[in-house]
């Protein structure tokens, strides 16, 4: 295998997306998997793969920063990995039945739909925050109490347990089949739906993704080692080595950004450059 410094590039653009992606819960693959599609021109199947194992790494990263904020609700992530992982497996294997320009426009009009639903969310707060009383009443009506490491208290309550659980399992096929969409409509379910602090919905969904995304990347790396070619494999290893490190930096600068970066402004940015990334994808099928 022979190792090339071509995509050293790649290292800056991974601290920057992972940093983006774990401030925002995000799934970095949404990123990394149009990247490795139109910039380095990798099949599908295969950049999806890649995209995954980078994510992998990245939110792991992550989470072990979110891990010492003592912000995860582990009793809730369980419950969605009992339904994002059975269909995770089922998306990995309908996914590698699938022609790459057909895998290509799911991809695209996933991340647009997202987009949408996010900057949909945004609107709805918008509104929100001019019902004083619905905010009141959040406040003092709430099911769970989580404390952070500084002393930090979280009031919260789950709301509409069976759209989350379905979600999930939405989330949990697409991550298998295209990379992308659990952490995103966990934070639109959480976030926008049941006014979970994003502190601790954004926490919550890396747990989840990174057991999900694990799951997931097996039948990906099965399939990709198997049938993939020695020169798609020196590629992806020379991509790799650049990514995963960017990625485990960023995975650590995310939460601390989290902390400072005012909420709408991350919102609205992902979702317009959602629209924009899926839609340019799906004209390059045209």
């Amino acid at each position: 295998m022979e190792l090339t410094f071509e995509f050293w590039y790649l290292l800056p653009v991974s601290i920057l997306i992972a940093t983006i992606a774990m401030s925002s819960g995000i799934g970095g693959a949404v990123f990394f998997s149009p990247l490795f599609m139109l910039v380095l021109k990798l099949e599908p199947e295969i950049a999806i793969g890649a995209a995954l194992a980078t994510e992998l790494f990245g939110f792991t990263s992550g989470l072990l920063a979110y891990v010492k904020r003592k912000l995860i609700d582990y009793k809730l992530g369980i419950n969605l990995l009992f339904f994002s992982v059975p269909f995770a497996i089922i998306g990995t294997l309908f996914s590698t039945g699938v022609p790459p320009d057909i895998l290509k426009a799911i991809f695209a009009s996933g991340i647009i739909f997202i987009g949408f639903q996010l900057f949909n969310s945004w609107r709805k707060e918008e509104k929100e925050k001019k019902e004083t009383d619905r905010k009141k009443e959040y406040k003092i009506h709430y099911e769970k109490l989580l404390i952070d490491n500084t002393g930090t208290e979280y009031k919260y309550t789950v709301c509409h347990k069976d759209m989350g659980r379905l979600f999930a399992a939405i989330g949990g096929a697409f991550v298998g089949m295209i990379s992308v969409g659990l952490a995103e409509l966990q934070e639109y379910h959480l976030v926008a739906k049941c006014k979970v602090p994003p502190p601790v919905a954004i926490a919550t969904s890396i747990f989840v993704v990174v057991i999900t995304v694990l799951v997931a990347s097996l039948g990906h790396f099965y399939e990709f080692i198997a049938h993939a070619k020695s020169s798609a494999l020196n590629q992806v290893f020379n991509v790799i080595i650049f990514t995963i490190p960017g990625v485990i930096i960023g995975g650590q600068l995310g939460p601390v950004l989290q902390k400072k970066l005012p909420e709408d402004m991350m919102k609205i940015g992902v979702s317009i450059l959602f629209i924009l990334v899926g839609g340019f994808m799906l004209y390059t099928l045209t």
